[in-house]
């Protein structure tokens, strides 16, 4: 069994912020199971490789047998996190946030280890709160205090709106980790403000206060935003193999050490080598990227899924051919309105997305780029549906 310091080397691996080295490594020394929280609130339905970050560092603990705790911010998502927002973020009906919340654990869950994974929902002890509950709770902090957030004072400053519910989102979430009794709570950069009012809390609780750790947070496919769904620069967990390859080697050159360093296994001394080799102009940064690819496929599905993608993204590519295997979609109608075919088959959430898609100049048939989104499709036997530059769909007749 590795060392304390040793185990401590590897924790702090990519951790941006760590308060304190001093605390972790003795309450490593304790040896037992630490209980390590983090908190999601699903705002939205799918986890993205930006949520991988911390979920690979959640793991590292529970392969060195501590118990995570993770937390889904049912009830926090109502008030939604003001962190690095600049403007009032919209409050979410429970009926959005449930609906959100169903595939977050199964998403986790390719990542953490479900047998050492303590799931738990924030409705669960913050909905039992009652009025004076919330005001003893409060009171424990002066708005000073929470003004020392940046965002919140620039906000203040630029005569930007800042709602009450905001300053109380962080003294939620760290009432979190006073109820689940936390040892250490992960979070990104972004986070660093709310786990330490963690930390105070606990100690007014007559707690030991929880060690904080934060880590980076990475730009999405346009290489200059954080990744996010609002922005729609995101790769998500549930993508196929085809379309996260493809999303994959859209980023950046600039980006592609530290994707690799933040969510691969690849070697430190390997990415340093990709590193040198780049800048020397001994290596096509796209060979680097394939490989990165590669590995994020493989995690997430498997092996041959990361083949089959790697090569489909050749022919489509580098070779300028249809992909050899497409998703079908059987059509029973001889003619089909072109936005239809896209909600009716689930391509798009909306009817409006389909339509703005198309003006766009996303939406291909046969090669054939279509911009009129009231225009009727006439149904042939395999003609071939494109979406984007990574989407294909092959359209079957029902002849029946």
């Amino acid at each position: 069994m590795a060392s304390y310091e040793e185990q401590l080397k590897k924790l702090k691996r990519n951790v941006v912020d760590l308060v304190t080295e001093e605390e972790l490594l003795e309450k490593l020394k304790e040896n037992r199971p630490l209980r390590v929280k983090l908190g999601v609130d699903p705002s939205r339905p799918d986890l993205h490789l930006g949520h991988l970050v911390v979920l690979k560092k959640l793991r590292e603990f529970q392969d060195m047998g501590h118990t995570v705790i993770l937390i889904i911010g049912d009830f926090t998502a109502r008030i939604g996190d003001p962190s690095g927002r600049s403007q009032i973020r919209p409050m979410l009906s429970a009926e959005e946030v449930r609906e959100n919340a169903k595939t977050y654990s199964e998403q986790a869950f390719k990542v953490l280890d479900k047998e050492k994974t303590e799931l738990r929902y924030n409705s669960e002890w913050l909905e039992a709160l009652n009025f004076e509950d919330v005001i003893r709770l409060t009171a424990k902090f002066t708005v000073a205090r929470m003004l020392e957030r940046e965002d919140f004072s620039k906000r203040l400053e630029a005569g930007e709106p800042l709602s009450i519910s905001e300053l109380l989102y962080p003294i939620a979430q760290a009432y979190d980790s006073v109820m689940i009794k936390a040892d250490v709570e992960l979070g990104g950069t972004d986070q660093l403000f709310n786990l330490l009012v963690g930390r105070k809390l606990q100690q007014d609780y007559g707690q030991k206060p929880q060690i904080v750790m934060t880590m980076p947070l990475i730009e999405g496919t346009d290489g200059h935003l954080k990744m996010s769904k609002s922005y729609d620069n995101y790769i998500a967990f549930n993508d196929p193999p085809d379309q996260m390859y493809g999303k994959l080697m859209s980023i950046p050159d600039e980006l592609i050490l530290k994707y690799m360093r933040l969510l691969t296994d690849i070697s430190d001394e390997e990415i340093e080598e990709y590193g040198i080799k780049m800048e020397g102009k001994e290596i096509n940064p796209r060979d680097v990227k394939m490989r990165l690819a590669w590995e994020v496929v493989s995690f997430f599905y498997n092996e041959s899924e990361a083949e089959r993608a790697q090569e489909n993204f050749i022919r489509v590519f580098r070779e300028k051919k249809l992909p050899q295997e497409m998703e079908e979609i059987v059509v029973n109608d001889t003619k089909k309105s072109i936005v239809d075919l896209l909600f009716e088959n689930k391509i798009v959430q909306s009817k409006s997305e389909a339509k703005r898609l198309i003006v766009q100049g996303g939406v291909k048939i046969d090669e054939e780029k279509i911009t009129d989104p009231f225009v009727e499709v006439e149904i042939r036997n395999d003609m071939v549906l494109q979406i984007g530059k990574r989407r294909f769909f092959k359209i079957k007749k029902n002849f029946g």
